[in-house]
């Protein structure tokens, strides 16, 4: 990137700011020969540039420990899912980074696209894939009502919160409703008998089970807005070259420094994949492979006209946000042709461990993802974003080497008891 280049991020890029006064401090070159403006962009992507999670408007319990702690809970519990077998650590798990390693999720039965893992899940102002969702509490109840993850229904859920956990949810969210003369089971987006049950319902019945569905969900996301990155090796090395610390800019191969100036440089990564979650939070259409063939994947294009329609977003009636509060929402452009099977672009973070790749798991390996970003083959749909980039194969295991340095020390979180 060149100097006028670098400067027009800084005044764009809000994580670039801080990136744009340390580059105002280097010489023309530092260790490893880095210079100024590569400094500033390399100290855009560390760990420790990462600002705090934006407050969420719409769920006033995001910061409520209570409510972290019942939502932990509910994460693990797998009694919240239609056949007692599933929670939301079967997908996703501490260990694998808070994903399962499988090309498309498995619950109740098989979905059709990839586990996202959870991890900086707050920062997003979209949701999945697709973006179907606004906030990380109705991120969390998609799955539980979805066929093929928990299969459960929301009035079973209300049940189970009753009988096992009154005292943690009403500390946090007031009295749970009178349940006692309603059926088992019963959701406006169930099986027919559960579609049926919820008809025979009054309107307020309706209303209070939902609002203890929305409150489970917001619970869940208080929990997993404490979820946190550590650092890796790639922050240390970049720590090291900012500091002038030869010692920590050592712990880098050869490799591993090339690849780095591929993924700022030549190879393009850093446009999409930028800022200290190596991600823009943004949906590109890069002309992936449908999973199933000649079955296109509508992604982003879908997913706008759901999340507009969706009960629980940030302008519903089980929102605490004031309508001006939710911008994303209000200023969501609904005719974008180049949101037609746009994805949204992961986090970097841990991606070497966290194998397939793409958004039904296409890719086997990270040298498949790159050799597919540098052929730039069109898009069974849409159109893709992505132009050809000449890497010879030294430079792919160059970029993968580098990918590799992304993975965080230390042990996995725990799940605590």
């Amino acid at each position: 990137m060149n100097r006028r280049a670098l400067w027009v991020a800084c005044l764009l890029g809000g994580e670039l700011l801080a990136a744009c006064a340390i580059a105002s401090t280097f010489g023309t070159t530092a260790i490893d020969g880095w210079n100024a403006d590569e400094i500033a962009l390399l100290s855009s992507i560390r760990l420790s540039a990462l600002p705090p999670a934006p407050r969420d408007p719409s769920n006033a319990y995001e910061s409520s420990p209570s409510a972290a702690r019942l939502g932990e809970r509910l994460f693990f519990d797998r009694r919240f899912s239609g056949n007692g077998s599933v929670s939301c650590g079967s997908c996703h798990q501490p260990d694998k980074q808070f994903q399962d390693g499988r090309p498309v999720g498995l619950g109740v039965g098989t979905g059709m696209r990839r586990t996202m893992p959870v991890v900086g899940a707050g920062y997003s102002p979209f949701l999945f894939w697709d973006g179907r969702k606004d906030s990380l509490w109705s991120q969390a109840l998609g799955p539980l009502e979805d066929p093929a993850e928990h299969g459960g229904n929301r009035l079973a859920y209300a049940h189970l919160l009753a009988a096992h956990y009154r005292v943690e949810y009403e500390s946090v969210f007031g009295g749970i409703p009178n349940l006692g003369r309603l059926p088992s089971q019963a959701s406006p987006v169930g099986t027919p008998g559960q579609r049926a049950a919820w008809d025979s319902m009054s309107e307020k019945e309706r209303q209070d089970v939902s609002r203890v569905f929305a409150n489970m969900g917001k619970a869940l996301a208080a929990y997993q807005k404490t979820l946190r990155h550590r650092e890796s090796r790639m922050d240390r090395y970049v720590d090291g070259i900012i500091e002038g610390d030869a010692q920590a800019a050592a712990q880098f191969s050869a490799q591993e420094k090339r690849g780095l100036r591929i993924f700022i440089g030549k190879g393009q990564c850093i446009t999409c994949h930028n800022g200290p979650l190596l991600t823009d939070q943004h949906f590109h259409n890069t002309g992936i492979t449908p999973r199933t063939v000649g079955q296109p994947d509508p992604g982003r294009h879908a997913g706008i006209a759901k999340v507009r329609a969706d009960e629980f977003n940030c302008l519903g009636r089980f929102s605490d946000a004031m309508p001006e509060q939710c911008e994303e929402l209000n200023f969501i452009a609904t005719a974008d042709r180049a949101m037609a099977s746009a994805f949204k672009t992961p986090s970097l973070r841990n991606v070497a461990l966290r194998a397939p790749y793409m958004h039904a798991g296409q890719a086997a390996s990270l040298t498949d993802v790159v050799r597919h970003y540098a052929r730039a083959p069109s898009a069974a749909a849409g159109h893709s974003e992505l132009k050809p980039i000449d890497l010879s194969e030294g430079e792919v295991r160059d970029l993968v080497a580098f990918l590799g340095t992304l993975s965080e020390s230390g042990e996995p979180q725990p799940k605590r008891k």
